[in-house]
């Protein structure tokens, strides 16, 4: 666990078994800390939603969102996976995905008002940040990452596109060919690589992401709050029309045979981490 700032500064918001937040001195500060690798899935969103709705509140007060990780593995894997086999396997289709849109449209209302917060947001990332991740992090303004952090959106490997936003971010942040390259190969990038082609604002020693991102929140306080916000609602809009497309292409390929095969193919390896390229 990462040191908290001193009683005197600090307000404790909010405390689950996925995540916690709190805020201090303009700051607020969401720690993931579900195990092993802070994977999204019903149980994660519920809480998200949560603090979704205690950002709403908190903003007036705060200047920056940083987002970070206290699992050693990395920032996020992504979706909870083996959730969404059982989901295939133990509903009717049509259920299944029923279900799974509704949880796609849940998770896009969070990570969409992360998009827009009125305040600067910051994922600290290190490790694996994939898939689900990987798209968390594209809702934050900016991306500090440690050297060791990896990007990737493994979901072709299981018949899928990423579902949580991600290819509209990235179309948005960085243009289609980083999009194609990504989305259809499935190899992932490292640190430097997102720094080049303008994913990640700063790259930072081994451990240093969190550090690097409270210092650059620290700055941040020194602007004028509705200047910067103001700022940010002009040169990020969001791209509600092509993530609603999203939603329908993810739900459409899900109904697909492959799916289940790819979903019990990652279910049944043996590998520490299968989410890994």
């Amino acid at each position: 666990m990462h040191e908290r700032k001193s009683e005197t500064t600090l307000l404790e918001h909010g405390s689950a078994n996925a995540l916690s937040w709190i805020i201090a001195d303009g700051v607020i500060e969401l720690a993931l800390h579900r195990e092993p690798c802070n994977e999204l899935g019903s149980s994660s969103l519920e809480e998200f939603e949560k603090f979704a709705t205690a950002l709403q509140l908190m903003q007036a007060e705060a200047h920056a969102l940083i987002i970070y990780s206290e699992m050693k593995a990395g920032f996020c894997a992504g979706a909870d996976l083996r959730e969404l086999y059982q989901r295939s396997r133990t509903m009717e289709k049509s259920e299944a995905s029923k279900g799974v849109r509704d949880f796609l449209e849940r998770i896009h209302r969070v990570f969409n008002l992360i998009d827009a917060a009125p305040l600067t947001t910051i994922a600290a990332v290190h490790g694996v940040t994939f898939g689900g991740g990987f798209e968390l992090a594209l809702a934050c303004d900016l991306i500090i990452a440690d050297k060791m952090a990896r990007f990737c959106f493994p979901e072709l490997r299981l018949g899928l596109i990423p579902g949580f936003g991600g290819i509209p971010r990235l179309k948005r942040d960085l243009g289609n060919a980083v999009v194609r390259d990504l989305l259809l190969t499935g190899r992932s990038f490292n640190a430097t690589k997102a720094q080049q082609i303008g994913l990640a604002s700063q790259v930072v020693s081994e451990g240093e992401a969190l550090r690097s991102a409270r210092a650059t929140a620290a700055q941040l306080g020194k602007f004028d709050h509705a200047t910067a916000a103001a700022a940010k609602k002009f040169i990020k809009p969001i791209p509600l029309e092509e993530l609603r497309r999203e939603i329908d292409l993810f739900c459409e390929l899900f109904a697909r045979p492959a799916v289940e095969v790819g979903l019990r193919k990652f279910v049944e390896s043996t590998d520490a981490q299968p989410y890994l390229p």
